[in-house]
């Protein structure tokens, strides 16, 4: 590999990378975008169990505070968990009030199975301002929750909304007051988007100075600026553990991190975990995901679009071809694509359009057991070049037929 290509992106997960985890948020902030559909319980379900065979390490199942619906589908996902013994964590989201965490606190007890409380509020002086909040009334909120929940056997995460936009001494004096409180991790929120990676990765390294070595950090980012993805891999560098996402990016406004290009970049980095793990139910977690919660996926979305293994370009076609003529899938795999298609269940198509050459047409012949004779070829390409686009299955078959049938007559 070494001798094909340089790889400039280094060997391995840089920073701390290696020891990031992914937490997926789609059954609780991704069904809060104003479009999203909130997916009936068998495809929660099966969401779940490929979230578990794909290696996700904890899965957000909603709100138990929010109603009787919530409560039934957090009670029905956890029992899954508990009966198929699924590998993956659950966690909840709760408001840093009793009343929100004490639905957990049963559904806990009533399953058995571990429920973490992800408690937030607002530290933000805009969302401080808007609110009519000052800090000793965010933190008087967050340490009688956090101590609440403790004292029922749940383990807690303390989440600080709009984390990327609050003063530091903000931060320093709630940080310190959930810890003692009992809070075991905090979740740093780019909750509008508002980040960019050497902020995530300041403020990562802002709130391990605070915490000290045995508090976990999470990261939760927005794709506000387009930079989710970037956000989350620095934040993961400098020293986030968990981090979180949302299946093909879905979320408030316009989405969050997308957790399956999270784990796309952490295999292909080489992670631990996910380096190692076969991601062939990729696709077919984020087309459901997509699916049942009334999204559709661009056909340039990155491996799971339509389009992302997909070429009609002659140069690029011609290279794929020459590198499968030598017998090497695992050339013909990455000549022409940065994210190799078999590592997750996909391959690369060859198409024909007005962009193509021969060697397109003559691949097609090929793959359908059609003899590839020049004049043919020529003939189909020419067809082709005439089109606006690139021509689907059907259409070049049928030019074949009408070449043939001329050729008859």
């Amino acid at each position: 590999m070494q001798d094909l290509f340089h790889d400039w992106n280094g060997a391995g997960c840089p920073g701390e990378l290696g020891n990031a985890v992914v937490l997926d948020e789609t059954l609780r902030d991704g069904i809060q975008s104003p479009s999203a559909i909130d997916p009936q319980l068998e495809a929660k379900v099966e969401l779940l169990h490929l979230l578990d065979e794909l290696g996700v390490y904890q899965l957000d199942v909603g709100l138990p505070g929010a109603g009787l619906h919530q409560r039934a589908a957090i009670k029905r996902l956890a029992e899954e968990k508990r009966d198929a013994k699924l590998r993956i964590k659950l966690n909840v989201a709760c408001r840093t009030v009793v009343s929100d965490i004490a639905p957990a606190a049963e559904l806990q007890q009533e399953t058995g199975v571990p429920l973490e409380v992800y408690a937030f509020i607002g530290s933000s002086p805009v969302r401080q301002y808007a609110e009519e909040w000052d800090l000793a009334f965010i933190e008087k909120q967050s340490v009688e929750a956090i101590q609440f929940a403790v004292q029922q056997g749940l383990a807690v995460t303390y989440v600080t909304e709009d984390t990327t936009r609050s003063k530091p001494d903000d931060l320093r004096r709630l940080f310190q007051s959930a810890i003692e409180a009992g809070a075991r991790r905090l979740c740093l929120c780019d909750t509008v988007g508002h980040a960019t990676p050497e902020g995530a990765a300041a403020l990562v390294r802002f709130a391990r100075e605070v915490a000290g070595p045995g508090i976990g950090l999470d990261w939760h980012g927005h794709n506000d600026r387009g930079l989710a993805l970037a956000n989350a891999l620095a934040a993961g560098a400098a020293g986030a553990t968990r981090l979180h996402g949302c299946a093909a990016g879905i979320g408030e406004r316009v989405g969050n991190t997308a957790s399956d290009q999270l784990l796309v970049n952490l295999k292909l980095l080489g992670h631990p975990v996910y380096g190692p793990r076969d991601m062939g139910k990729l696709c077919r977690f984020v087309e459901l995901a997509a699916r049942v919660t009334g999204h559709t996926l661009p056909v340039n979305y990155p491996v799971a679009g339509s389009d992302a293994f997909r070429t009609a370009t002659g140069v690029h076609a011609a290279a794929i071809i020459k590198a499968q003529k030598k017998g090497d899938h695992w050339l013909a795999d990455r000549i022409y694509s940065g994210v190799p298609a078999g590592e997750f269940g996909k391959e690369q198509q060859i198409e024909i359009g007005p962009m193509s050459g021969l060697s397109n047409v003559k691949h097609w012949l090929a793959r359908h057991e059609i003899p590839a004779d020049e004049p043919l070829a020529k003939a189909v390409l020419s067809r082709a070049k005439a089109s606006n686009r690139t021509l689907t299955e059907s259409e070049v078959a049928q030019i074949v037929r009408d070449l043939r049938s001329e050729a008859r007559s």
